[in-house]
């Protein structure tokens, strides 16, 4: 028979060629997270959590800034606010949908809603080039 010239071996070669991506491997029953300060729901969680629990789908977090001091709230219907966001404060964003932004407030939580047009994306990180100046 004769090969089709899409090999496995050729395939091999080219996976090889790529950088490694870091493997995760549930062991055991997914654990239960504190949705309150773990950024997990029933349809979504942060890639961070990867390796602790399942979800359908996982996102990585975005990072911005509260332009405006704003609160984070536990539902959707920015109804019940569980913390407040200073202005200049850090809010990993996972997900942005109609009017509010849900995610996690930088480092330990807690995780809720905001409101989305409170946020501007986070500055360059230190190392980074500043960005060139339009004339």
């Amino acid at each position: 028979m004769k090969s089709s010239g899409n090999s496995s071996a050729k395939a091999t070669l080219d996976s090889a060629s790529q950088p490694s991506r870091r493997a995760f491997a549930l062991t055991g029953p997914s654990i239960t997270l504190d949705p309150r300060m773990d950024a997990v729901r029933g349809d979504l969680a942060d890639v961070r959590l990867a390796d602790r629990v399942f979800a359908p789908h996982y996102a990585a977090p975005m990072p911005a800034v509260a332009i405006r001091a704003v609160s984070v709230f536990a539902d959707r219907n920015l109804a019940d606010p569980i913390a407040d966001l200073a202005e200049g404060a850090s809010f990993d964003v996972l997900e942005l949908a109609g009017n509010h932004a849900w995610g996690m407030v930088t480092g330990s939580g807690p995780v809720g809603y905001v409101d989305r047009t409170a946020l501007d994306k986070a500055a360059p990180l230190p190392d980074a080039p500043p960005a060139a100046d339009a004339a």
